[in-house]
């Protein structure tokens, strides 16, 4: 799986084309200043020598380095734009399914980031620390100072927690497969690599990981525990591989228990390895002998069996959607379920520390559960970020995000690098959020529209609803009317003049699904789907009338109006860009083709940012509108939803990674200018 984090560059020679025909000469001072003739004879020769041995340097080496965009091939006398790089200075939310506890802190998976939460008081666990990593952290361990991520495409990666409020990565390995587990013991990080089975790397040097061992025979290694000398590796195929260890860089097979379901995590502790088995719930494997896995007992779960830690004479699982279930293995033969605790998202992994136990429970954070009577576990306390960010409006130092499974969150961005959550109100499916004055509108899906008062960012109340026909996915708020884009109701007027009371005033029902809507004076502008481009005329809010369409190829899932100019995201069919100088007729005059999965886009100055669904963010110069060229962009391991720009920052909803800020760096060209001309 390869995961690109560094944008296209554009060819070097192109952008000496740009310094020296496409502005040096564009000025009439300019042009005055090189004919004036003040050059000698010897700056003349000397300028004319350095130039021809200068330019085929140059040439070879932008050929080698710097391959010419696609747009520049295609329109060769078309200028290139300057290449925009994004950094990723923060980011919060996403799932939570890594976890491991060590001391004071609660080290955890964060979407793409290592979040370090102070649990000094379980009751008020607080994010102190986090370092972002290139792919979603499903384990961690952490030994001698140091965090130890399985992180999927990315490896593993050794992140120093000395100073747990600034955890810096020191190390990474690459493997072969997706790392999806990792347990530590000695000088060894033992990897459950997938496909790619168990992987041994040093880390004798933290800084410089080195793998020195493997064993390739697993079909899907998830978890893995090393006790004993031998490596135990739970085979989603529904097999428990028992490894012998003792030789590092040649790890053997000594034993293989099949039979189990589908084989998440285990535990080993004494004689016996504690199975987490998916709809097989918990199972017991005797390890007596490790050359002869044998199953003892059993006990089925009231969902899908995923983590399993167990202490003293309990296991505790992490079971989905059923929570956290306490089951007692006192008599490993006959385990019985002794008490249960709902958990409100879905528990992927558990740790048991001080008589809490700690749930990586999704898209809705860390819980902490007392379990001192393991007959009544009772939540005390919990760490809660964002899920699945589906859109992003950004207004003073608040982000507001509205996720799916989670409402819309108040996220303070005062400081980019370290986002915060400020308040949060539950919404049941929220897609899409506009706010302005003192009120955040709420795209509701099912639900329709939602007003939350957002006087108080740390108490977001709602005043209002208005059930929409259909299912809202967008809105637009404009004076005193929102426009809500409602899937196969098409477009619905609401007046807010009250906000406390908003009042359906008029709909036009597209012909397609309304997926966006962006209004610009007396038009909306909807992205309809399959229908493309619809143009509605508002300039009587109770009567909308379409006076104008383009059918864009594919599927239109975003749309935004900046001048004379729409630009229209659609799936699979990259960025059109659409003049709207006559509303009654809008014609396509440039695409953008480089873009695959293409959902919403914003624009401000020269440049188009696109949310381009599993390709990341994009960045695409529309400087000449018809021939709009990508120029930057970030790829990641999760999915790009929706953006709003602010000054110099990127703001991204995104599936995996919850809020993601980015800074615009738009890079740095060295000017080269001929000053030399011969009359």
């Amino acid at each position: 799986m390869t995961r690109l984090t560094q944008p296209r560059r554009t060819g070097f020679i192109s952008a000496i084309w740009r310094q020296t025909t496409h502005r040096d000469l564009s000025t009439n001072s300019q042009r005055k200043s090189l004919s004036a003739g003040n050059f000698t004879l010897m700056e003349m020769v000397t300028g004319y020598v350095f130039i021809r041995m200068l330019v085929p340097l140059l040439l070879a080496l932008s050929l080698f380095a710097n391959p010419l965009p696609k747009s520049v091939d295609s329109n060769p006398f078309m200028p290139a734009a300057d290449e925009v790089q994004l950094e990723l200075v923060g980011q919060i939310g996403g799932l939570v399914e890594g976890l491991v506890v060590e001391g004071n802190y609660a080290y955890i998976g964060e979407g793409l980031s290592l979040s370090i939460i102070d649990i000094t008081d379980p009751t008020d666990p607080k994010r102190i620390g986090h370092t972002m990593l290139p792919d979603i952290v499903y384990d961690v361990h952490v030994s001698g100072g140091y965090a130890y991520v399985a992180d999927d495409g990315g490896g593993l990666r050794v992140i120093s927690v000395s100073d747990p409020t600034n955890p810096i990565e020191v190390g990474s390995c690459g493997t072969p497969g997706l790392a999806f587990g990792v347990h530590v013991v000695g000088e060894y990080a033992y990897v459950a690599d997938e496909v790619k089975g168990l992987r041994i790397i040093s880390i004798s040097d933290p800084t410089s990981p080195t793998e020195v061992g493997a064993y390739e025979g697993i079909g899907y290694a998830f978890g893995v525990y090393v006790a004993g000398g031998y490596a135990y590796v739970a085979d989603w195929y529904g097999k428990l591989w028992v490894i012998s260890i003792s030789d590092p860089a040649n790890p053997t097979k000594v034993g293989v228990y099949e039979g189990l379901g589908f084989a998440w995590g285990v535990y080993v502790a004494g004689d016996y390895a504690y199975v987490a088995s998916d709809a097989g719930g918990l199972e017991v494997i005797s390890v007596a002998d490790p050359s002869d896995p044998r199953w003892v007992g059993g006990y089925d779960t009231s969902d899908r069996a995923i983590g399993v830690y167990v202490s003293g004479e309990y296991a505790y699982v992490a079971d989905y959607k059923g929570g956290l279930q306490i089951v007692s293995v006192s008599d490993p033969a006959n385990p019985r379920e002794v008490g249960a605790y709902d958990t409100l998202g879905k528990a992927y992994s558990v740790h048991v520390a001080g008589g809490y136990a700690y749930i990586a429970d999704g898209y809705d954070g860390l819980r902490v559960i007392l379990v001192s009577n393991p007959a009544n576990p009772v939540e005390v306390g919990a760490y809660e970020a964002p899920g699945w960010g589906f859109g992003v409006h950004v207004a003073d130092d608040y982000a507001y995000l509205a996720t799916r499974d989670s409402g819309l969150w108040v996220i303070s961005v005062s400081d980019p690098a370290l986002p915060t959550k400020a308040g949060r109100y539950y919404t049941p499916d929220a897609r899409d959020v506009y706010v302005t004055g003192d009120y955040a509108y709420v795209a509701d899906g099912e639900f329709g529209l939602r007003v939350v008062s957002i006087s108080d960012p740390t108490n977001p109340r709602e005043v209002a609803t208005y059930d929409t026909p259909d299912s809202a996915q967008a809105v637009y708020v404009d004076g005193d009317y929102a426009y809500v884009a409602d899937d196969e109701a098409g477009l619905q007027v609401i007046s807010v003049s009250d906000p406390t009371n908003p009042q359906w005033v008029g709909a036009y029902d597209t012909p397609g699904s309304a997926y966006d809507v962006h209004v610009v004076g007396d038009y909306a502008y909807v992205a309809d789907d399959q229908r493309g481009l619809r143009i509605i005329s508002i300039s009587d809010p109770g009567n909308p009338v379409e006076v104008g369409a383009y059918n864009a190829p594919g599927f239109a899932l975003g749309v935004y109006v900046d001048g004379e100019y729409a630009y229209l995201a659609v799936k699979r069919m990259g960025l059109r860009v659409i003049s709207v100088s006559d509303p009654a007729k809008p014609k396509e005059v440039g695409v953008c083709s480089t873009l695959s999965n293409t959902r919403k886009v914003y624009v401000t100055g020269e440049h188009a940012y696109v949310a381009d669904g599993v390709n990341g963010l994009r960045v695409v110069s529309i400087s000449y509108p018809t021939s709009p060229t990508e120029v930057g962009g970030y790829y990641a391991a999760d999915v790009s939803f929706d953006i709003h720009v602010v000054g110099e920052y990127v703001y991204e909803a995104d599936d995996w990674g919850g809020l993601r800020i980015f800074r615009i760096k738009p890079r740095t060209m060295h000017q080269i200018y001929l000053p030399l001309i011969i009359k």
